[in-house]
């Protein structure tokens, strides 16, 4: 392991001094620093340790000087870990994060230039697709704090709490210079003229459109919403930069399949290009519950489950609806059913579906025929 010795001596410093928001974010960055040496079990370990939000935390002062909600006293707003999951985007949604970073990263000269420097990203697409790991991503690649206000959170029934919550925020984070993650903001920012909603909510919509504008230059802010159409069309011209986050495509499926189930091993690329081909319609996050939970399986029984399995939660899935591993042994519906998902996926053929289902040629086209008959 090779890790800077600035990191080790802001970590002790930070022990000594007991600033333990410090303290957590050199560990992050040396779980980043192991991450991309490949010790992902070290990084890990790492995480792990500085989730715990225990004694430390709250004799720092820390916890105390989050905004919170007047009623409940829970925070408004949380200091997020820099993940060290890989971001996989293809296309035109990773030009634009990738651009959103490079300008961030000089924030200071564009708004020295007199260009407004004031940066904000929208995210936007169905659930599961990484917007808020993207998000995280942000801000580990710029080596800033990472706050995240869940704002379907952040409602209150009592009259006028709701804007109040908001503006603790903004009048939180400018001091930070952070990254702001607003994450479900179409729970408070939809558009005004929707008659479904309480004059409440409406009012809401211009405290976060004020707290938007005071913020200053130097805070990055970033928005997500699975619903694009609620938002309110002035939030929309609040975030100069876009990115519609999609399900992923096809390669970025196999990507996902070697990472999360084979523990990126390219020896086991074949398997990732199968699943990816029969997966279609699953979000990120469903191919990481199944690909986890297979690995879970493996170590808790010493044994691999076999692809068929794997498929097999694969083919029971939708967006959003994972299905995990049944340890049973496939019977002789399950093969049944397999094998027509396989073979309406097209570009496998009849020998290949049966070494993957574990039946002969001629059992695979028996079971065909009676899917085909009904």
């Amino acid at each position: 392991m090779d890790v800077d010795k600035s990191i080790i001596t802001d970590l002790l410093e930070s022990a000594m001094s007991a600033d333990y928001t410090s303290l957590r974010r050199t560990g992050n960055v040396l779980a980043k620093q192991l991450a991309k040496q490949n010790d992902h079990e070290g990084a890990k370990v790492i995480q792990a340790i500085l989730r715990k939000r225990g004694v430390p935390l709250q004799a720092s002062g820390f916890a105390e000087s989050l905004p919170r909600d007047a009623a409940s006293r829970l925070p408004l707003i949380e200091e997020g870990q820099w993940p060290t999951t890989p971001v996989m985007l293809n296309g035109e949604p990773g030009a634009t994060i990738s651009q959103f970073i490079e300008d961030a990263k000089h924030i200071d000269l564009l708004s020295e230039k007199g260009v407004s420097a004031r940066l904000g990203l929208l995210l936007y697409g169905p659930p599961g697709t990484g917007k808020s790991l993207l998000a995280g991503h942000v801000a580990a690649s710029l080596g800033r704090t990472f706050y995240t206000a869940r704002l379907d959170s952040l409602i209150s029934s009592r009259l006028g709490e709701t804007a109040k919550n908001i503006r603790g925020i903004f009048e939180f984070v400018p001091s930070k210079k952070a990254v702001l993650f607003l994450d479900e903001m179409d729970a408070i920012a939809k558009v005004r003229d929707d008659r479904h909603e309480l004059g409440e909510l409406k009012r809401v919509v211009n405290t976060v459109l004020q707290g938007l504008d005071s913020l200053t230059d130097d805070v990055v802010t970033i928005a997500a919403t699975n619903h694009p159409h609620l938002l309110d069309p002035a939030i929309w011209r609040r975030f100069p930069y876009k990115a519609e986050i999609n399900l992923p495509d096809r390669d970025v499926r196999e990507n996902l399949w070697l990472h999360f189930l084979y523990e990126g091993k390219d020896a086991r690329r074949n398997e990732a290009a199968l699943l990816s081909q029969v997966s279609g319609g699953l979000n990120g996050a469903d191919i990481e519950n199944i690909g986890l939970a297979a690995r879970r399986r493996t170590i808790l029984s010493g044994t691999e489950p076999a692809l068929s399995k794997i498929l097999l939660a694969v083919s029971s899935s939708k967006s959003g609806s994972a299905r995990l591993i049944n340890n049973d042994d496939l019977d002789a519906e399950s093969k049944r059913n397999l094998s027509g998902f396989l073979s309406e996926k097209g570009e496998i053929s009849q020998a290949e579906i049966a070494r993957i289902v574990g039946v002969s040629r001629q059992m695979v086209n028996k079971y065909l025929k009676e899917v085909q008959d009904g």
